[in-house]
């Protein structure tokens, strides 16, 4: 199956994504030469492809496209203007898109399970696949993180299954529709909707539009598993559906369809809850995982995995023995009783999510919440308003203000009923958090990026 293309070489711009990375890692595994090139080369997404023999080069310059390429997969980061985009124009090079790569060359006769949502998309795919392997079934995906239940974020599996994170997100430069368009899933996860990525969206009926045009390609024998609490989906519902549908809920109330999940009964730190299908107990999980949306995270998940034939018993089981993902409330360290967190969280959901979900294992110590804002969104300021109630839940906020934000930090601190500071520098964030915390103190550092390797740092300082 996977030699269906061979001894092509094809070169990624933008490979450090974690999009982008997975393509080179399933173009590797169907045994292309592959090479690529990133602005931003850091782990964990450029050790994993060195460790898969894959070239990598600093920046987008001409040179560095090879002389022998066959094709060019060209990463929604690039832009007209960009050396390497232009060489690539100029000379009449193959090229395509990440999401119509995949397509072509991998979901085309594939049974796709897609995860498409503001927040929870990769913890939900990484479960989602986990359960499809404890189920021996062996799938293939495409995940935004590295699920530790695998070590990869990307491989083909054996068919039909595929699991895929369906970002919303632009394809490409030179094709504007949202990346999950091209999948054409049989099963699809609609966890959440907010608006997000103010860079390309102009408001929230802009991205209902793009998950309706998703909900357009799935075909009437398939299944929606859908947040059934989450209004914003059901305004896409609302807009037309073709497919079977099926909906998750925090609680059980009468007035739910029989089809419908929830959770029941939940341990006070979140590692044992009930699964209940239309009010009844049908399974248990007993998991390291905490915060409620983990657990409507694993709910969908579990949903999505019977539609493609897997008993909710054993999707139970295969959570009992569930992992995580990587930079999801990933523990980098304990040193002197203090531990060290990295997460992903850069929208006010997420971090208020993430904080939740912190006070189920932080016992009496301090919570130091460490947030570098990022994304774009972020940097227009577009969450503002919403970023210091999301921060609440900490027990000190430490916000990082790089350069180049457009609006200033000092609104959210002024306004903050905890104790918040702002910092210029790492080093002094660093220094900050060595005097101020103490044994069985918990710090926190929310980041899309790689925060200038914050992480080790502070863990050497402490």
């Amino acid at each position: 199956y996977c030699q269906r293309r061979v001894d092509m070489h094809i070169h990624i711009l933008g490979i450090c994504g974690t999009f982008m990375g997975g393509i080179a890692l399933l173009a590797r595994q169907a045994g292309h030469e592959v090479s690529g090139c990133d602005a931003n080369v850091y782990p964990p997404m450029s050790t994993q492809l060195e460790e898969q023999g894959i070239s990598l080069s600093e920046g987008y310059h001409a040179d560095d496209i090879p002389d022998d390429v066959d094709e060019v997969v060209i990463g929604n980061a690039m832009s007209r203007g960009n050396e390497a985009v232009e060489y690539v124009l100029n000379n009449n090079i193959t090229y395509t898109s990440g999401p119509e790569w995949l397509s072509k060359n991998v979901l085309n006769d594939r049974w796709v399970l897609a995860v498409a949502g503001t927040h929870g998309k990769t913890t939900t795919s990484s479960m989602l696949a986990w359960m499809l392997q404890y189920a021996d079934l062996n799938p293939g995906f495409l995940i935004g993180g590295i699920p530790a239940n695998f070590g990869l974020s990307a491989r083909m599996g054996e068919a039909p299954f595929f699991v895929v994170e369906a970002d919303e997100y632009d394809t490409a430069f030179f094709d504007k529709r949202s990346k999950f368009v091209h999948y054409h899933p049989r099963t699809a996860v609609l966890n959440n909707l907010e608006f997000d990525h103010a860079d390309i969206f102009e408001n929230l009926d802009a991205i209902k539009k793009q998950f309706h045009h998703f909900v357009r390609t799935i075909p009437g024998d398939g299944l929606i598993v859908k947040n059934g609490e989450d209004t914003n989906i059901s305004d896409v519902i609302n807009m037309g559906c073709w497919s079977n549908c099926a909906a998750i809920h925090k609680d059980h109330d009468a007035s739910h369809s029989d089809d419908d999940w929830s959770i029941g009964e939940t341990s006070d730190d979140g590692t044992n809850f009930e699964v209940l299908l239309d009010g009844k107990v049908v399974a248990s999980v007993n998991w390291s995982l905490h915060g409620a949306h983990n657990r409507m995270n694993a709910l969908a998940a579990i949903a999505a995995a019977q539609h493609a034939g897997v008993p909710v018993e054993l999707s139970c089981e295969a959570l009992n023995e569930f992992k995580g993902i990587k930079r999801r409330l990933e523990v980098r360290g304990e040193v002197n009783g203090v531990t060290v967190y990295d997460d992903f969280a850069h929208h006010p959901t997420a971090i208020e999510e993430t904080l939740t979900a912190m006070k189920e294992v932080c016992g009496a110590g301090k919570v130091f919440a460490i947030l570098e804002p990022r994304s774009n969104t972020m940097r227009m300021g577009v969450h503002k308003d919403s970023l210091r109630k999301s921060l609440q839940g900490a027990d000190e906020i430490c916000l990082y203000q790089p350069a180049g934000l457009d609006w200033n930090l000092d609104d959210v601190v002024k306004t903050s009923d905890t104790p918040a500071n702002i910092f210029a520098s790492t080093d002094e964030l660093i220094d900050h958090i060595v005097s101020q915390s103490t044994s069985g103190d918990h710090v926190l550092i929310m980041s899309n990026g790689g925060f200038e390797a914050i992480h080790q740092r502070l863990l050497a300082a402490l």
